[in-house]
C-alpha cells in the first residue's frame, strides 16, 4: 500500500488553529466583555400640528444593550424655528434602567400664544450619571404650529372718542380710563353733556381740527374746532358743542360688548387726520403717496368731496387733489388721490389668504372704500371712471348688508373689513341712532355661526370726529403721527374677559395681529406705523389657553332682518 504524505499550509490552517485556541483558551486572553450601552428613540410628536398655546407629546424610549444598568436623564438640546420657542418637558425622567427591559419618559412640547407661527426641528438628546451618551445619537422631532384664529374681522366705525361714546358706569368702575368733563382754550372745566347720535351738526376732524385740540400735549383746544351744521338746524352750534356725549341708552349694544369680553382705553388713531387716510391705515398701515415715499402721506379728505359727489380714490375727477404731508418737515403739498403702496392685502394675495372688503352701499369712490384708492387694486379704466382690477371685482363688496347673508352661508373670508353705510355709522351729522345695532347685528352673525370658535374681531373707530377727549397720545413721532385716541373692543371667544386693556394700541396694531396670525411680514417698506418698535399686536388681549367663552346674543334695538330690508336713504359721508 503505498503511504502519501499529507502537508498542510500553515497560512489558512495556522491561522484557523490560533483561532481555537484562542476560544479554548489555549494560549490566549479571554476577549473583552461588550460594553454596555442603551439607545434613544422617540415617536413622532402626536398632533404633529398645534394651535398656538397648545403641546404636543411624544414617549421617549431608552433601550439597554450589553447589560446597561443606570440612570439616563432626558432633554431638548436645540429648538430651531423661531422665537421664542416651543418649551420642553418631561414625566419619567431621568430614566432608571436595572434589567433588560427598557424604560420610557413622555416629552410635552408646549407653545404659548407668542410662540411663532411655523415649523420647528426639537433636538432630544440623553445623558447618564457618567455623561454616556445614546449609542444611536441624538433623536430629531418636528412640530408645526398653527393659529387659533382663523379668521379676523374689522368692523371700522366712524368719528367717536371714548370720552365721547363710553361713559359707562360699569367699565369706569373697573377701571377704564373715562372722564366725564373737558378743559377748553380758557382753562374752564366743561362737564360734558349728553347729546344723541342723531346730532343735526358735525365737528371738523382735520388735521388742522388736531392741531387745535391737541395744543402741543394740553389737549384743552377742543373749543377751537369749527362746527358744520347740518341744512335747515336751528340753534346751531350750541354751546360747548364737542363737549357731548352720547345716551347709555343709545351706545348700549357697545356697553355689553365692552363690559363682557375686551375694552382697550389706550387705542390710538395712527395718523391726525380724517376718514380717507384712516381707512388707508388700517388697510396699509400707511397712506403714503407711493411704495418708494417714505414721507409723503395723505392728510386729509379730497378737496372738492362734496361738490364732486362724493368721488375720490383712483375714480375721483381730473383735477380734485389730497392734502400730502411731509412726515418730516411738516409742508404740505397736493396730489391727485390715487396711490400705489403695499396693502395688507398684498401679503394675504401672496400667502394665499382671503380677504373681502365690504363698503358703503353701491358708492365705489366712497371716502371710506380704501382700495379705491389704491392703483393696483382699483385699476381704473381710460376714463377714470370705474374700478376694473381683478381684486376690486372679487374682494370688494359695495354693500355692507351682505355680509349678513354671506356668513350663515359659511362664506368668511380669512381677513374681513366691514364699513358701514353713512346711515348706519356713528358720524355726526347724520341723523341716525343705528350705528351700534348695525355693529351689533355684524358681531350676533359671527356669534351665532360656526365661525365664532376662532374668529377675533376688532370694533374700532376710523377717528376721534372731533369730539373732546382728555388723553393725549403716547408720543407724537413726526408731523402726522400718532393721533387722538379711539375706542377699540376685541371680541372673540380667546378675548380675556371683562377685561381692560391699558397698552397703548394703533390701527397699526391690528394689522400686525393679522401678520402674527398667518406668519406674515410687515406690509412694506415706508408703512411706518406697521414697522414702529412700539407698536404692539393686541398680544395683552386674549387667553388661548382659557376655556372659550361662549357667546352672548349683543340686545339691541334693530336686528339683522332690519339692516337685510333697510330701505332708507343714504346719507352723505364725511367732510373737515
Amino acid at each position: 500500500m503505498m503511504r502519501h504524505k499529507v502537508v498542510f499550509s500553515w497560512g489558512v490552517i495556522g491561522c484557523a488553529v490560533v483561532a481555537l485556541m484562542a476560544m479554548a483558551g489555549c494560549g490566549g486572553g479571554a476577549p473583552a466583555p461588550p460594553t454596555p450601552s442603551y439607545t434613544l428613540t422617540a415617536t413622532a410628536l402626536n398632533p404633529s400640528t398645534v394651535t398656538i398655546g397648545s403641546a404636543s407629546t411624544s414617549t421617549i424610549t431608552v433601550t439597554p444593550v450589553n447589560g446597561y444598568t443606570g440612570s439616563v436623564s432626558v432633554s431638548c438640546s436645540n429648538i430651531t424655528g423661531g422665537t421664542p420657542a416651543p418649551t420642553c418637558s418631561f414625566t419619567g425622567s431621568p430614566i432608571t434602567i436595572t434589567s433588560t427591559a427598557p424604560g420610557t419618559a413622555t416629552l410635552t412640547v408646549s407653545t404659548s400664544s407668542t410662540t411663532p407661527i411655523g415649523s420647528y426641528a426639537i433636538t432630544v438628546t440623553a445623558s447618564d450619571a457618567n455623561k454616556l451618551a445614546p449609542s444611536n445619537g441624538a433623536q430629531m422631532l418636528n412640530l408645526a404650529t398653527a393659529t387659533v384664529i382663523q379668521h379676523v374681522v374689522i368692523i371700522f366705525q366712524e368719528n367717536r372718542t371714548p370720552d365721547n361714546l363710553f361713559q359707562d358706569p360699569n367699565l369706569i368702575s373697573a377701571g377704564a380710563d373715562i372722564q366725564n368733563f373737558g378743559i377748553n382754550s380758557h382753562g374752564d372745566v366743561i362737564p360734558l353733556t349728553p347729546l344723541t347720535l342723531a346730532s343735526d351738526y358735525n365737528p371738523y376732524h382735520n388735521h388742522g381740527s388736531f392741531l387745535a385740540m391737541y395744543d402741543n400735549g394740553k389737549m384743552d383746544g377742543a373749543d377751537k374746532i369749527k362746527i358744520l351744521c347740518n341744512k335747515g338746524a336751528k340753534n346751531c352750534p350750541p354751546p360747548n358743542a364737542q363737549f357731548v356725549y352720547v345716551p347709555a341708552t343709545e351706545a348700549a349694544p357697545y356697553f355689553q360688548m365692552a363690559e363682557t369680553y375686551t375694552f382697550g382705553d389706550r387705542m390710538f388713531q395712527t395718523n391726525q387726520g380724517p376718514s380717507f387716510p384712516a381707512h388707508q391705515y388700517i388697510l396699509s398701515a400707511s397712506s403714503a403717496q407711493n411704495a418708494t415715499s417714505t414721507s409723503l402721506y395723505a392728510a386729509n379728505n379730497p378737496s372738492g368731496v362734496e361738490d364732486a359727489g362724493g368721488i375720490a380714490g383712483c375714480v375721483a375727477p381730473q383735477g380734485e387733489t389730497v392734502d400730502l404731508i411731509d412726515l418730516i418737515t411738516g409742508v404740505i403739498s397736493q396730489a391727485y388721490p390715487c396711490f400705489d403702496h403695499p396693502t395688507l392685502t398684498d401679503s394675504l394675495d401672496a400667502a394665499k389668504i382671503s380677504w373681502m372688503w365690504y363698503g358703503p352701499l353701491n358708492d365705489p369712490g366712497s371716502i371710506w372704500n380704501a382700495p379705491n384708492a389704491i392703483q393696483h387694486i382699483c385699476v381704473p379704466n381710460a376714463g377714470n371712471t370705474a374700478c376694473t382690477g381683478s381684486e376690486w371685482t372679487s374682494n370688494v363688496v359695495l354693500n355692507p348688508a351682505q355680509i349678513l347673508t354671506d356668513i350663515p352661508k359659511g362664506n368668511l373670508a380669512s381677513v374681513t373689513w366691514v364699513i358701514p353705510d353713512g346711515v348706519n355709522s356713528d358720524h355726526g351729522g347724520t341723523t341716525g341712532t343705528t350705528g351700534p345695532s348695525w355693529v351689533a347685528s355684524v358681531v350676533n352673525a359671527v356669534g351665532t355661526s360656526p365661525f365664532w370658535a376662532n374668529t377675533a374681531i376688532f370694533i374700532t373707530w376710523d377717528d376721534w370726529g372731533g369730539w373732546y377727549d382728555h388723553v393725549a397720545p403716547p408720543a407724537i413721532l413726526n408731523y402726522y403721527e400718532y393721533g387722538f385716541r379711539v375706542p377699540v373692543i376685541v371680541v372673540s371667544p380667546y378675548a380675556k374677559a371683562k377685561y381692560i386693556s391699558h397698552v397703548p394700541h394703533n390701527f397699526g396694531s391690528i394689522l400686525k395681529f393679522i401678520e402674527k396670525n398667518w406668519g406674515l411680514g410687515p406690509v412694506g417698506p415706508g408703512n411706518y406705523s406697521d414697522n414702529y418698535s412700539d407698536t404692539d399686536d393686541f398680544t395683552d388681549c386674549f387667553d388661548y389657553s382659557q376655556t372659550p367663552l361662549k357667546f352672548t346674543t349683543i340686545q339691541a334695538p334693530n336686528d339683522q332682518q332690519f339692516f337685510l330690508h333697510d330701505h332708507r336713504p343714504a346719507v352723505p359721508l364725511d367732510d373737515d
